[in-house]
């Protein structure tokens, strides 16, 4: 039988963490369904930790990531590598997630190849085409070429349908996020071999002392605004001794140069900086800390489904539901608008305890099988609609 096929195409760790729960329920319609995997690595070491983490083995790897590569060359060498896959494959449907330059090249391939575009994570906007940049507009460009959309949230339906999407293309998921985090968080939980090994990553941790954890990568908050960002970090651990502020920092030089200059001359003994997570040591991480510091899109979905506030160090949020919500602060990169927010919650439980327990929006931890169940109807409507105009032939 001639099961429709179905191309999974990503790049980056954070792709590989949302997409994991998508491969896992599509792999369980194997009866029904081919599916292949793809991965640009437009990041490297970080995307092979989660594809080991949830056993992915990808059908083509293309190795793509160059040193100091530009959005020019990466963008001019996935659409080159990608047209390869896309044609040979010959798939029913390309899936792609998100808002990288993967996705947004991925989809342009498939559009090329005429090939149908699923895209999971669709209809998040901050209306600003600058920020997050380039994110923004990877996603906004993969809107208007995806055939069917994954919505997170009723908030990005309604993104959707007011950019002239119809609304039978349109499914509310959750987000797959919640899914993958879930899985890991269930795994330390139920395995305490695990968790001693965790522990012993942490040596400091079960001192007893409050925890924030900090991550700042996001392009643009280069130069002013990561300096910014440095200086509220060497303030607050000044102002609060009694906290631990624990910054994985990212190996881009643009975040490496005002660390080194900045937080690693300080003489802060309780801001500790430390080598960038596997995803598996990150969630515990979050599973102990007491508040969350980021300008990542991911975390903000991912700490308020663990109870933990979250402070966003940009100045606009695709992920508005979580702001509205109470479970997030948008404090910008401001320094003084940093250590304003962070020391609110350190310095007021019943704020701390308004943000923590507030009801995430993201989704119960089942959107996988909503995108597999969604993708296998789409596939079937596809095949139908063949079948009716070979007939009429």
């Amino acid at each position: 039988m001639d099961h429709p096929r179905v191309l999974c195409i990503f790049g980056t760790r954070p792709e590989a963490i949302k997409m994991a729960p998508v491969i896992q329920s599509l792999r369980q319609h194997g009866e029904r369904i081919l599916l292949k995997v793809c991965v640009t690595a437009q990041h490297r070491q970080m995307l092979d930790q989660v594809l080991h983490l949830f056993g992915i083995v990808p059908d083509y790897d293309l190795d793509i990531m160059r040193a100091d590569q530009d959005l020019y060359s990466l963008t001019a060498a996935l659409i080159r590598e990608l047209q390869a896959v896309v044609a040979g494959e010959g798939p029913d449907l390309v899936l792609v997630h998100g808002d990288t330059t993967t996705t947004m090249a991925a989809s342009l391939a498939a559009y090329y190849g005429r090939t149908a575009v699923g895209h999971v994570e669709a209809g998040l906007r901050t209306g600003d085409k600058y920020r997050p940049f380039p994110e923004e507009m990877n996603r906004r460009l993969t809107g208007v070429l995806a055939d069917l959309h994954f919505a997170p949230t009723e908030a990005a339906r309604r993104n959707l349908l007011r950019e002239g999407v119809n609304d039978e293309r349109i499914a509310v998921t959750g987000n797959t996020v919640i899914d993958a985090l879930f899985q890991i968080r269930d795994r330390i939980r139920s395995d305490s071999g695990l968790r001693q090994a965790l522990n012993l990553s942490f040596p400091w941790l079960g001192e007893g002392r409050r925890l924030v954890v900090i991550t700042g990568h996001r392009r643009e908050n280069f130069g002013r605004g990561m300096v910014e960002i440095c200086r509220a970090l060497v303030d607050l651990a000044g102002a609060w001794p009694e906290v631990d502020f624990v910054y994985p920092v990212h190996l881009n030089p643009n975040v490496l140069d005002p660390v080194d200059q900045i937080l690693r001359s300080s003489g802060r003994v309780n801001l500790r900086l430390i080598e960038p997570l596997d995803y598996l040591q990150f969630v515990y991480l979050l599973m102990q800390c007491h508040l969350v510091l980021t300008d990542s899109g991911g975390i903000q979905e991912e700490a308020p489904s663990l109870g933990k506030p979250v402070v966003v160090m940009r100045e606009t949020t695709e992920r508005p539901e979580a702001v509205e919500a109470g479970t997030v602060l948008l404090a910008g990169s401001s320094r003084e608008r940093i250590v304003h927010a962070v020391s609110r919650l350190l310095a007021d439980p019943r704020h701390y305890a308004a943000m923590s327990r507030a009801i995430n929006p993201y989704g119960d931890g089942r959107a996988g099988p909503r995108i597999a169940e969604a993708i296998l109807g789409f596939l079937a409507g596809q095949k139908k609609r063949e079948r009716t105009e070979h007939a009429g032939q």
